[in-house]
């Protein structure tokens, strides 16, 4: 199979994915944009939960991310908060409402059912192969990979718990599998 071939089903994929998410978010008034930021921020640790870190996940400009955030924030779906330590930075966390909406809207409802045909042998590697492939594309990309904090360099792992190396704060067993902007793949 060609790298044309797979781009193909991959963008497909995508947009089938992509229609059923916006029909979902109609029934809401939220484009697609807006379950995107807001799936991300409900999968996002303390350090990635700003409207800059918002903008490098979703790769878009920051009036887009500016203007997308406004209707979450006015819909109920998402609340802003200052840093308690420094007062330039806001965080961005959903509401219960918000959190409620994506646990119904992912994951859809005809990938569920595509994987539920499909063994539990295969998925598990269909899902080992996408997490490569997208590793390999953000590397070559120089991008950000915005991934769980568990997998990645810093991450360290005490008898008490887990300690961020590159902040040395502490980290729960929750934060650990949460996203974040800072995250590095052990090379």
């Amino acid at each position: 199979m060609s790298g044309r071939d797979i781009q193909d089903l991959l963008e497909r994929l995508s947009n089938l994915l992509r229609m059923e998410v916006r029909t979902f978010g109609l029934e809401y008034g939220l484009q697609p944009i807006q379950i995107e930021a807001l799936t991300y921020l409900t999968r996002c640790n303390r350090y990635s939960d700003t409207p800059q870190a918002v903008t490098e996940y979703l790769g878009l400009t920051k009036g887009t991310v500016s203007q997308t955030l406004k209707v979450l924030e006015q819909k109920g779906f998402v609340k802003k908060e200052q840093d308690s330590h420094d007062k330039r930075v806001t965080h961005l966390s959903p509401t219960p409402q918000g959190r409620k909406l994506i646990v119904q809207s992912l994951p859809t409802k005809s990938l569920d059912s595509a994987l539920a045909t499909t063994s539990s042998l295969q998925v598990g590697k269909l899902e080992e192969n996408l997490r490569v492939l997208l590793r390999d594309m953000q590397q070559i990309n120089d991008r950000k990979t915005f991934a769980a904090c568990h997998t990645c360099r810093f991450n360290e792992q005490h008898k008490n718990g887990y300690i961020c190396g590159l902040t040395q704060e502490a980290l729960s067993k929750r934060e650990v599998q949460l996203i974040c902007r800072e995250h590095a793949y052990a090379s």
